[in-house]
C-alpha cells in the first residue's frame, strides 16, 4: 500500500485514504491503519527521531497542557487491540512526506516539554519499533525455543497470557521497547498455533506436515495487516497452513477467505476488542 522511501504528497495520501489533514496523527474513517506525520509539530517544540535503540519517538498531540490519552494520542496507544495498522511519515519539504514504514507502538512515557503557550507541561513520546524488525512472519521448520516455552503452559493460562499482551502499551523505558514488542509477540504468536490445535484456522485441514520435533507446520497470519510480523490482538491472529495463507495475500479469492476467516475468529475470541 504504501512503499518504504518514496515520496508521496500528503494531499494525494488524504485524497484517497481520508483521514485528517492537518496535524500529526490521521485517523481515516473505516480503513485499518492509523497514519503518523513526523515533523508536523515542530513548531510547537515536538522533536521525533530514533533513538539509539533503534526505536523511533513519536510525541503525542496536544498543543496546551498535559498531554492526555484522547483523540488520536488514545488511538496510537490502542491500535494493536483495535486491529490498526501504524504508517509512519517524515516530513521532507512543502507538502512532502517520505514513508519510513509500518509500526507497533511497544510502549511510552512522559516527558517534560514546552507547550504553544511555552509553558512547562507532561509531553507523551510513544515508542514505535519497525514491524519488520519484530520476527519473521514465517516459521522456520524448528520451533522457537521461546515457543517450546510457551507450549508448555495449559491453553486457557496461555490465553490469558496472550490477551494481557495484547492489551495496551505500557509506560516504559525506551530500552525496553523493542524486547517487549518481541515478548508480546511470541505470546500471541504462541497462543495461536495453539489454539488451532494442528488444524488450519482458515480450510479446517491437518497442518501439511509437522517439523522434527512432532509439532504441526502453520503459519501466523494477521487478518488485518498486508504483513504478518508484530503484536496483534488474538482476534485478529489466526494459524493457517501456507496454501490458504499465500491464497489469502495473493488469491483472486484471497479477500474473501480472509473475510471469512475474520467471521471464525470473532466466534473463537468472542466480540471484536474495540
Amino acid at each position: 500500500m504504501f512503499e518504504i522511501g518514496r515520496i508521496y504528497k500528503r494531499g494525494d495520501i488524504h485524497s484517497k485514504h481520508g483521514g485528517q489533514k492537518q496535524g500529526g496523527i490521521s485517523t481515516p474513517k473505516g480503513r485499518p491503519f492509523i497514519m503518523l506525520f513526523s515533523g508536523a509539530g515542530e513548531q510547537y517544540g515536538y522533536r521525533d527521531g530514533w533513538d539509539e535503540n533503534k526505536v523511533f519517538l513519536y510525541s503525542g498531540e496536544g498543543q496546551l497542557g498535559d498531554m492526555q490519552f484522547t483523540a488520536g494520542n488514545k488511538a496510537i496507544r490502542d491500535h494493536s487491540r483495535d486491529g490498526k495498522d501504524l504508517h509512519l511519515f517524515e516530513q521532507v519539504g512543502e507538502g512532502q512526506v517520505s514513508c519510513l514504514g509500518c509500526f507497533v507502538c511497544c510502549s511510552w512515557n512522559y516527558r517534560q516539554a514546552k507547550d504553544k503557550s511555552g509553558k512547562t507541561r507532561r509531553a507523551i513520546i510513544f515508542h514505535l519499533v519497525p514491524l519488520e524488525g519484530v520476527y519473521s512472519p514465517v516459521e522456520s521448520a524448528e520451533a522457537p525455543s521461546a515457543q517450546l516455552r510457551l507450549d508448555l503452559q495449559p491453553l486457557d493460562e496461555l490465553r490469558k497470557k496472550a490477551l494481557a499482551s495484547a492489551s495496551v502499551p505500557v509506560e516504559s523505558s525506551p530500552k525496553k521497547a523493542r524486547r517487549l514488542c518481541y515478548d508480546r509477540s511470541e505470546t500471541i504468536r504462541a497462543y495461536v498455533l495453539r489454539r488451532a490445535s494442528g488444524n488450519c484456522e482458515a480450510c479446517g485441514r491437518p497442518a501439511p506436515f509437522h517439523r522434527h520435533d512432532g509439532s504441526a507446520y502453520l503459519e501466523p497470519h494477521h487478518t488485518r495487516r498486508l504483513s504478518d510480523g508484530g503484536p496483534d490482538h488474538p482476534q485478529w491472529v489466526a494459524a493457517v497452513c501456507p496454501n490458504c495463507h499465500r491464497e489469502i495475500h495473493y488469491g483472486v479469492k484471497g479477500e474473501a477467505l480472509n473475510r471469512s476467516l475474520e467471521t471464525h475468529l470473532g466466534t473463537i475470541e468472542g466480540e471484536a476488542p474495540h
